[in-house]
């Protein structure tokens, strides 16, 4: 959101030509004046943006020359107004967002469920870290807490890999079914931690997030604001919460990677559509997929659908490959995007959707971990794990 106060009845939009447009390739756009409230919005083209015109009103902003935003200055002037707001200042205001549910809720600013709600998260205590046997087969970050260097090289498994990914996956599935029986009010984040740590060591598997990067917990727990990443402590879950676990498990040298949203207790009509329409939003993206098909696809599914809902996509963060190596290439985007890339027999990945009830931008927690929206609303995910068969797709993480 930009907001600059005009010097008379023209606006200089030479910002947001040169400022805005770079970053918002394919972005929603509206600017409005304060002396009337006619909106405008724009749609960008490569480098441009076209402005489309609604009805004109008193104080509407007009283009003086052309209906293009190129990256040169120029000038827009509002009508002439009417004597209701002769003399009061100009400002013009810019709302950007990348698809028209994330423009609505910029325009609404931040956003939690209605009536009784707990007040922002703050970050609790955390446990000592969780031990692991010695005949456990660890992945090659789990001692260092140095990861492996990022690739886009994706990995195409042959059918020994399948086997081992369907045995990853299905353990994972397991873990969160149970990871799911322990979310009520009065337990800890930690409480969870503890449960599956030890779910997934008695099974013979490492659990992934331990160590990655410097993780400190075998489970990702992530409450209402947060977005992902959320790291388990003495943070109590409420009555009313929503809350994602993140569970990754690595068995015979293959990693299973799932995550689901659970309401908790008596949640508000407005959270519950939230955590609906996420999981709506996984498997419309989930049908798209078959071999051939552009990764794009993903994100014009994802995004379509929280658009008809009116809700945010978060973007900086994205489903990836997965099998011998927790993160690997290619990247899913969940948003509209040209990137290039098909889908291939043999490929696994994961596709898990982060939509919002506000903003979709993200802060971090002094952790580096802990991912919040900036505006304290409320978001959802779902995540699974997918492998590419010649006849379509595989839920290697299914879950009934």
């Amino acid at each position: 959101k930009h907001t600059w106060e005009a010097p008379g009845r023209e606006f200089s939009v030479i910002f947001l030509a040169q400022s805005l447009l770079p970053e918002l390739k394919g972005a929603c756009i509206t600017m409005h004046s304060t002396q009337g409230a006619a909106l405008h919005r724009y749609a960008t083209l490569g480098s441009y943006a076209f402005l489309r015109q609604r009805q004109g009103c008193a104080g509407a902003m007009t283009p003086k020359r052309s209906t293009f935003i190129r990256p040169e200055p120029q000038l827009y002037a509002a009508a002439s107004p009417s004597r209701h707001y002769a003399g009061r200042r100009t400002f013009l205001e810019v709302l950007a967002a990348k698809g028209f549910g994330d423009l609505l809720a910029a325009r609404q600013g931040s956003k939690k469920p209605s009536g009784e709600v707990r007040k922002r998260l703050i970050k609790g205590q955390l446990a000592p870290p969780a031990f692991v046997p010695l005949d456990i087969d660890l992945p090659p970050y789990a001692k260092t807490k140095q990861n492996p260097p990022y690739t886009e090289k994706y990995e195409v498994h042959d059918e020994e890999g399948i086997k081992k990914m369907r045995a990853a996956g299905k353990l994972a599935k397991e873990v969160l079914d149970y990871a799911g029986t322990l979310v009520k009010p009065g337990i800890t984040t930690n409480d969870i931690d503890v449960a599956v740590h030890k779910m997934i060591i008695d099974n013979g598997a490492y659990p992934s997030p331990l160590n990655y990067g410097g993780f400190p917990k075998s489970v990702c727990t992530s409450l209402n604001e947060c977005i992902c990443h959320g790291i388990p402590d003495t943070t109590v879950i409420e009555d009313g919460d929503i809350i994602n676990v993140d569970v990754t498990v690595y068995l015979n040298g293959h990693h299973g990677d799932t995550s689901r949203t659970f309401i908790v207790g008596k949640a508000s009509d407005e959270a519950k559509r939230l955590v609906q329409v996420t999981k709506e939003a996984l498997d419309k993206a989930i049908e798209v997929c078959g071999p051939g098909v552009p990764f794009k696809e993903i994100g014009k599914a994802i995004h379509n659908h929280a658009d008809a809902n009116k809700l945010g996509v978060v973007r900086n963060f994205v489903g990836h490959g997965v099998g011998k190596v927790f993160h690997a290439g290619p990247a899913v985007l969940h948003y509209r995007n040209n990137e290039r890339g098909k889908m291939e027999v043999g490929q696994t990945f994961t596709i898990e959707p982060m939509l919002t009830l506000g903003s979709t931008r993200e802060r971090y927690w002094k952790d580096n971990w802990t991912a919040v929206t900036e505006d304290g609303s409320w978001t959802a995910q779902f995540e699974h794990t997918l492998l590419i068969t010649p006849d379509g797709v595989e839920i290697l993480t299914a879950y009934e």
